[in-house]
Parts: C-alpha cells; sequence; structure tokens
C-alpha cells in the first residue's frame, strides 16, 4: 500500500519522511527532499490532476516527465498523489535512481515510472514537465533545448530550486528556448519558473552539446576533452587535475586502472596515452559524465583501452582486484558541502586494491584528508602540494 492520506478535496497528501537517500550518504543534515520539491508538486498540482484525468492516452504514455529528482519526492510524489503513470524520469546520478528504485519498493509505487537517458525519447510528445533546476547553467541549456525541441509544443514546464542556488541567468537560458519564462513567488526560500510555447527551430539556439576543448598538458598532442552539459567542470581541465597529471608518472606500474569519479575522462585518457600498454576502467555515477568520457577516449585514440561505465563507486569490482586507483574526488552532495562522499570513495579504493596497490588522489589541502585515507587505504604519503591542493599517494596494507 503507498503511504498517502486523503487531502480534503484535493490531491492525496505524500509522506515525504518516508524517503530514504539511500545508497547515498545519509546524515542528520541531508534529507532526501526539501520545500523545492513539495513547492513543485504544489504548483503543477492542477495540471498533474489534469493529466491523470485525460486517462490512458494522457496518464500512461508519458505525457509528465520529471528531470532532476534528488530521490524520488517529485516521481513517487506525482504517481501516489495524483494516481499517474507511465512516468518518464530522468537523474544524471546512479545514487539517485537506485534511491528512486528503493523507495518506490518501500511505498508499493513500483512499476509508475520507468528510467530514461537524457535523450529525445525522454521528453518526446511531453505535455508537462517537472525539474529540479541544476546548478550548472550548461546542463539548463542542454535540458531545455532538449524539450524545445522534442516535447510537446503545448508542453508546460515547471522549473524548481532553492533561492540560494537560482539566478537571473537561469530565466535568461530559459527564454532562449521558449516563448514565455514566469517567476513565481517564492515560499520557504524555494522558488518555480514556469516555461512555455517552445519556440521554433529558427528562432532558438541551434543544440551545441556535447562541447569540447583542447588542453595542453606535456603530451605529442593536446588533451581533448568531451562534455555534456552536467559534466563537472565542462570541457575545460579541473585545475586540481591539471595539478595531478604530471605526477602520474611516479604512480606504480600496473596492466590495469581505475579512474574512479572519472568526469570528463581526462585522467582515464592521460593514463592511457601516457602508458600505452595499460587497459583503464574509468567509472562515475554521472549519466552525463560517462557518456562525456567515452567522447573524450575516442577523440584521444584510446577507445580500445578505455572501457567506461556508470556506477556507484566502486560496486562490482571485485575485493584486492587492482593494482592502481587515482582519484580526484568530490567534495559535495548536490548542493551540499560533504565530505562523506569522498570518505566513501576512499574506503571502496581501499577495499578494491591488492596489498601493495596504490590510489592517488587529489584534494583540496583545507579538507585535510590524510588521516582518513592512512584510516580507509593505508599508508598516505605526500607527493606534492602547492596553495590550493594536494598530492597523496595512499598504499594498501
Amino acid at each position: 500500500m503507498t503511504d498517502v492520506t486523503p487531502g480534503p478535496g484535493g490531491p492525496a497528501a505524500f509522506d515525504f519522511s518516508r524517503l530514504s537517500r539511500r545508497p547515498d550518504i545519509e546524515a542528520e543534515n541531508l534529507q532526501a527532499w526539501d520545500a523545492a520539491d513539495r513547492l513543485l508538486l504544489d504548483t503543477a498540482s492542477a495540471d498533474l490532476a489534469a493529466a491523470a484525468a485525460g486517462g490512458p492516452e494522457r496518464n500512461g504514455s508519458g505525457a509528465v516527465v520529471v528531470i532532476g529528482d534528488a530521490y524520488g519526492a517529485l516521481t513517487l510524489g506525482a504517481a501516489a498523489g495524483h494516481g499517474l503513470g507511465g512516468l518518464r524520469v530522468h537523474q544524471d546520478p546512479l545514487s539517485g535512481e537506485l534511491a528512486l528504485d528503493r523507495n518506490a519498493r518501500q511505498l508499493g509505487l513500483q512499476g509508475t515510472y520507468r528510467h530514461h537517458a537524457l535523450d529525445p525519447a525522454l521528453v518526446d510528445g511531453a505535455r508537462l514537465v517537472l525539474l529540479r533546476l541544476p546548478r550548472s547553467l550548461d546542463a539548463l541549456e542542454e535540458i531545455a533545448g532538449l524539450i524545445a525541441a522534442h516535447a510537446s509544443p503545448g508542453v508546460k514546464v515547471y522549473a524548481g530550486g532553492r533561492i540560494k542556488h537560482m539566478s537571473t541567468a537561469m530565466n535568461d537560458v530559459l527564454a532562449r528556448y521558449f516563448g514565455s519564462v514566469t517567476a513565481g513567488l517564492g515560499r520557504q526560500k524555494s522558488r518555480i519558473l514556469t516555461a512555455e510555447s517552445p519556440l521554433p527551430p529558427e528562432a532558438r539556439p541551434a543544440a551545441r552539446f556535447p562541447v569540447s576543448q583542447r588542453h595542453e598538458v606535456g603530451l605529442a598532442s593536446p588533451l581533448e576533452l568531451w562534455a555534456h552539459g552536467a559534466a563537472f567542470a565542462g570541457p575545460a581541465l579541473d585545475i586540481g587535475t591539471r595539478f595531478l597529471l604530471p605526477l602520474l608518472t611516479g604512480a606504480r606500474s600496473a596492466e590495469h586502472a581505475v579512474d574512479l569519479g572519472c568526469g570528463t575522462g581526462a585522467i582515464a585518457a592521460y593514463l592511457a596515452l601516457t602508458r600505452p600498454m595499460l587497459q583503464v576502467t574509468a567509472t562515475d555515477q554521472s549519466a552525463a559524465a560517462v557518456s562525456s568520457a567515452q567522447l573524450t577516449a575516442a577523440a584521444n585514440g584510446v577507445g580500445d583501452r578505455v572501457t567506461v561505465r556508470r556506477g556507484d563507486a566502486l560496486a562490482g569490482f571485485p575485493d584486492a582486484s587492482e593494482d592502481l586507483v587515482v582519484l580526484n574526488p568530490p567534495f559535495h552532495i548536490g548542493a551540499s558541502v560533504h565530505a562523506g562522499i569522498a570518505l566513501k570513495l576512499f574506503a571502496d579504493a581501499g577495499r578494491v586494491l591488492r596489498p601493495g596497490g596504490e590510489l592517488w588522489t587529489v584534494w583540496n589541502s583545507h579538507l585535510m584528508y590524510k588521516p582518513a585515507l592512512n584510516r580507509l587505504v593505508g599508508p598516505t604519503r605526500e607527493v606534492a602540494r602547492n596553495p590550493k591542493f594536494t598530492v597523496t599517494v595512499s598504499t594498501r596494507r
């Protein structure tokens, strides 16, 4: 049974407190939903009810699309509150997909939605889109362009977020693709932008993602990075990664290496280019990162030696199976700064490394990760430090 209670004269009220973040980090200051999720569902309530009342043609054919749902609050709130099925859902992080599936099982709402890639099939013919605004304007532009090009001409997009993470530039991005963009009133430090009337092809920008840049990193040819809108740092070379790359000449010899949290694939491509016999597995939980890293490997001529896969940390890698793992860890979970994700990655690297195997890591010096690396992986020494970053190598006991 779903955990809902009838609302007076309206849709059923959804119990957000039943939602979990797992397998993502759980902590007292982190929850699986926020006020922006509530505001989005409330603002779109009449349209969701209309979709539900439209019968199978409207309620089961993917007329409603959810993009950027963190842990399932929007998807399951719409399904439980309005009896909707056939929801099409895109979540960039794999942990979000896994959390949504787990929460759906807990609430008896399996089968009310389908996971989709960020591609035309996600929004084809959609009449209503619930969107959690990404912090990246590039990510927003890629999404807006996709909706304008492939959704129904009568589509309505409700795009919501926390006001502290929103900017007027988001309105400008949406206005490049929609004839009407309006901002709602704020509530509980959240706000909704409503976009309607997709512009015709000749009036909106041409699709530009994925994008690429070339970078001089001391190789015979520039390193070419490709990126979709939601990929961290885009096609730029992250300054921490730039500091790390030349130091990897000191890493141990190995037949196989893992680029953990690969982003656009800079480390994986560099390792393959500098070690012609090396096989590399690049892994990231972000769908945008995985697609970007595949393009990066191909562009640099190492696609035959770099395998890219989407995964939650190193799930699926056997214990004590690797000699070399390289990591530039994130220090945030969504919009929250939190060390938990880095600690999770350190622990998983320690699990998959063979005795004597090495974890090479670059991190912001103020985070002081060395004690954690000593505890979770093994003896850790500093390889290099500059005013902002520290590079360490941890050797598995």
